[in-house]
C-alpha cells in the first residue's frame, strides 16, 4: 500500500431530501472535527452535492439545499475544522443521480428504449430518477464542479458518484450515436456509446479539475466495473472498492476485486460501512467484530481502509458510529506500519473475462474460486487471459473463458516456457486447442447424457476421499485421459437419466455402471477438469470438489508458498515488505442469520494452529505484530514453520 494513500478514512454520505427544513442547525465544527480525530480518522469525504441535486457550500447557486441553516456554509467549516487537526478532505459530488435537475428539467432524464425515463418511477418511493450525460446536464454539473474546487482550491481529492454505463435514447442520445457512426436501434451500439459516453466526461472532468486546481488530485469516479480498469487507470489516481458485505455485495465481493483491482498501479482501499445493512440505514450499527473483520481484509490484501456513514440532517455526529469505528481504527492505526509498500505476495492467477458490470452474479463462477482457493490457503489473483503470465507458476482457466482464438496460444506459450495449467469448465475444454488437450493429459472430450453423474475417487491419490460415489449434481463432460496422463476419478454413471416418465425416487438416480472416462486429468504440466467446477462449488458448496482441486494443484504446485493446518474458514494472505514478509490470518465465519444477511459478532479463536511459508534463507526471527512478541519458529526444508494461539479474530506475524 502506497503511503499516498491514507488508511483511516471515513467516506460521509450526506443525502438530504429538500423537505427536511433543519439542516446543519446542531453542527458545531470544533466538536465534528473532534469526534473524527478521537475516532482515529485521518481522511474524510465530505459533501458538496448529494444525489437530491443539493449543495452544501456558501453559493448563489439556487441548488443550495432550502433548508440548511442561513449562513452556515457546512462544507467550508468541516474542511477548515478537519484540516486543523490534520484530517485530509476529499469532496463529494454525485453525477447521474440528481432530483433537482431531473425535476427543473425532466427532458435531461435518460430514456429507455420504449421513451420511458430511467430510474424511479413518478410514483416510486424507492431509488433515483437518472440524468443522461448526453445532455445539457453534463455542462450543469460542469458549473458546479468548477464552482466547488474555484471555491476550495488546492482540493486532497474529488469522488464523483454513480458513474455507471447508462444507455440512453434521449434525443442527445441519438444524434451522439448517429455522428459516431452508431445505430441507436442496436443495444450493443447502445452499450458501447453508454461507455464512450463516461470516458468522455470523465476525461472532460480531470481536465477541468486540473486547470482550476492547479494540479490533478486524487479522483475517483464510483459505479465503474473493476474489469474496465485497463482501460480506464489512466482517468485515475486510485481505486476504491465499494463493498458493503450486509449491503448487498456480501463477503467475497471485496476479496474478488481486490484480487483484481490491485494489478493495475494504483493504490487501492476498501470501502465498507458501519451500518447493519446498507447505506442510509440510521440506528443501524453492525457488530464490532464484523467492521473489525471488514478493515482487516484490506489491510491483508494491501490496501486502505474507508468506512461509510451518513450524518444526520442536522449535522451532529452519531456518537455510537464513532464508537464502533474508533475501536477498529484504533486496531488499523496499530498495523498501518506493516502495509507501507507492501505488495502481495501471489503464485497462482486465475483468468477473468474483462467484461462484466459493477456487481458480480452472487453464485458465480468468480465467487466460488475466491471461496475455494481461500479455503486451500492458496495465493492468487485474477488476471486478465491476454496480460503477462510468466510470474505466476500455475494458471487456473476457469468456466467462462474461450480459448479457441490468441487466448488459447497465449496458454502454450505459457506452459511451454515451464509454467503450469489448469483448465476448469466446459467452455475451455471445448474451445481449447488439441495441443493444450494433450499438455493437460486429455486424449478425447465426449457430451455426457446423465446430468447427475458420480464420481468414485482414487483414494491412492486422496486418502480422505470419500468410500462411496458422490454426486455432481450438474453434470460433466467425459474425458478419455491419455497413456502420459492420471486421473483422481472415474465418472460412474446412473442407471438412467431421470425425466418426467422415467425415474426413481425423489431425487437422483443411483449410481449404476463404472465407466473409463473420468471427470479430471492431469500430467506434470497441466491439468483438465471437464465440468464447472467453481460455479458447482459457489453453488452446491460440495467439500469433495475441493479436494479434487487440491490434489491437481498439489500435482502441479508440490511446494506451494503456504501449508498451513488451519479450518477451512480462516484467510490467510501474504504480503511483502522490503526487508520482511507479512502474513495476515483472519478468523471470522460469516454466519446466515437472516434470509439475505451473513453476519459477524465474534472472532473464532485458533488453537495450536500451524502455518509454514516457503522461503529460500532461514529468517532471523519471527513476530507476533503489531505487539511484536517473538514467535517460536523452526526452519526445515525451505520452510519457515510457526505455531500459535489466538483469540484475536486477526493475526498478523512478520518474518524477517
Amino acid at each position: 500500500m502506497t503511503t499516498l494513500l491514507r488508511q483511516r478514512q471515513i467516506h460521509l454520505d450526506f443525502h438530504t431530501g429538500p423537505d427536511v427544513p433543519d439542516v446543519g442547525v446542531d453542527f458545531n465544527a470544533k466538536r465534528f472535527a473532534e469526534t473524527l480525530a478521537a475516532a482515529h480518522v485521518n481522511s474524510i469525504t465530505l459533501f458538496a452535492k448529494c444525489h437530491h441535486g443539493h449543495l452544501y457550500y456558501g453559493t448563489q447557486r439556487p441548488e443550495r439545499h432550502s433548508g440548511l441553516k442561513a449562513g452556515l456554509n457546512l462544507l467550508e467549516e468541516q474542511i477548515e475544522a478537519c484540516r486543523a487537526v490534520g484530517i485530509r478532505t476529499p469532496i463529494y459530488l454525485s453525477v447521474q443521480c440528481d432530483e433537482y435537475a431531473a425535476n427543473l428539467h425532466p427532458e435531461w432524464v435518460a430514456r429507455n428504449p420504449d421513451g420511458t425515463p430511467v430510474g424511479r418511477p413518478p410514483l416510486g418511493t424507492q431509488g433515483w430518477q437518472i440524468l443522461d450525460m448526453c445532455s445539457p446536464y453534463a455542462d450543469f454539473l460542469a458549473e458546479q464542479v468548477t464552482e466547488v474546487v474555484q471555491r476550495f482550491k488546492p482540493v486532497d481529492g474529488i469522488f464523483f458518484d454513480m458513474c455507471w454505463d447508462q444507455p440512453s435514447v434521449s434525443r442527445w442520445a441519438i444524434d451522439a450515436m448517429r455522428r459516431a457512426g452508431l445505430d441507436p436501434a442496436s443495444e450493443a451500439d447502445r452499450a458501447t456509446h453508454a461507455r464512450q459516453v463516461v470516458h468522455g466526461y470523465m476525461d472532460r472532468y480531470n481536465r477541468l479539475i486540473a486547470d482550476v486546481n492547479g494540479s490533478a488530485p486524487a479522483i475517483w469516479y464510483n459505479s465503474r466495473p473493476k474489469t474496465r480498469l485497463a482501460d480506464e487507470a489512466k482517468y485515475l489516481q486510485h481505486v476504491e472498492i465499494e463493498a458493503l458485505p450486509t449491503g448487498g455485495w456480501g463477503y467475497t465481493y471485496f476479496p474478488l476485486n481486490v484480487r483484481w483491482s490491485r494489478n493495475f498501479g494504483l493504490p487501492f482501499l476498501g470501502m465498507t460501512a458501519r451500518f447493519h445493512k446498507t447505506w442510509s440505514d440510521f440506528g443501524g450499527y453492525k457488530p464490532a467484530a464484523a467492521l473489525k473483520y471488514e478493515l482487516a481484509q484490506m489491510l491483508a490484501h494491501g490496501g486502505g481502509c474507508s468506512v461509510g456513514d451518513q450524518l444526520h440532517p442536522r449535522g451532529e455526529l452519531d456518537a455510537e458510529a464513532y464508537r464502533l469505528i474508533g475501536d477498529a481504527y484504533q486496531h488499523v492505526a496499530a498495523c498501518e506500519p506493516f502495509g507501507v509498500d507492501a505488495q502481495p505476495v501471489t503464485e497462482v492467477a486465475v483468468l477473468r473475462s474483462p467484461d462484466g458490470g459493477y456487481h458480480t452474479k452472487p453464485g458465480d463462477a468468480l465467487e466460488g474460486a475466491v471461496r475455494l482457493l481461500q479455503q486451500l490457503m492458496v495465493q492468487f489473483d485474477f488476471v486478465s487471459p491476454m496480460s503477462d503470465l510468466t510470474r505466476f507458476a500455475v494458471v487456473i482457466v476457469p468456466e467462462g473463458i474461450d480459448l479457441s482464438g490468441a487466448t488459447g496460444e497465449h496458454l502454450v506459450s505459457y506452459v511451454k516456457g515451464g509454467g503450469k495449467l489448469i483448465l476448469a469448465g466446459r467452455l475451455p475444454l471445448t474451445t481449447a486447442s488439441p495441443e493444450l488437450l494433450r499438455l493437460a493429459g486429455v486424449a478425447r472430450v465426449e457430451e455426457s447424457g446423465a446430468r447427475t453423474p458420480f464420481f468414485r475417487y482414487d483414494r491412492k491419490l486422496i486418502p480422505d476421499a470419500e468410500r462411496s460415489d458422490v454426486v455432481l449434481y450438474d453434470g460433466t463432460l467425459r474425458l478419455a485421459p491419455t497413456a502420459a496422463a492420471a486421473s483422481p476419478a472415474v465418472i460412474v454413471e446412473p442407471y438412467f437419466q431421470r425425466s418426467w416418465d422415467h425415474f426413481s425416487g425423489h431425487g437422483q438416480t443411483p449410481p449404476a455402471t463404472v465407466t473409463d472416462r473420468v471427470p479430471a486429468t492431469f500430467t506434470d504440466q497441466a491439468a483438465a477438469i471437464g465440468f464447472d467446477l467453481f460455479g458447482a462449488y459457489a453453488t452446491h458448496g460440495q467439500t469433495h470438489l475441493r479436494r479434487l482441486c487440491r490434489t491437481l494443484l498439489n500435482a502441479l504446485l508440490p511446494r506451494p508458498l503456504v501449508r498451513a493446518e488451519l479450518p477451512s474458514h480462516v484467510e490467510l494472505t501474504i504480503n511483502q515488505q522490503p526487508k520482511r514478509l507479512v502474513v495476515h490470518i483472519l478468523s471470522y465465519a460469516p454466519q446466515r442469520r437472516t434470509p439475505d444477511l451473513d453476519l459477524v459478532e465474534e472472532a473464532t479463536p485458533l488453537v495450536n494452529a500451524r502455518v509454514a511459508i516457503r522461503m529460500a534463507e532461514k529468517p532471523a526471527r519471527v513476530l507476533l505484530q503489531p505487539a511484536g512478541e517473538p514467535l517460536a519458529f523452526d526452519y526445515r526444508d525451505g520452510y519457515v514453520s510457526f505455531v500459535f494461539d489466538s483469540l484475536a479474530g486477526h493475526v498478523l506475524v512478520t518474518i524477517e
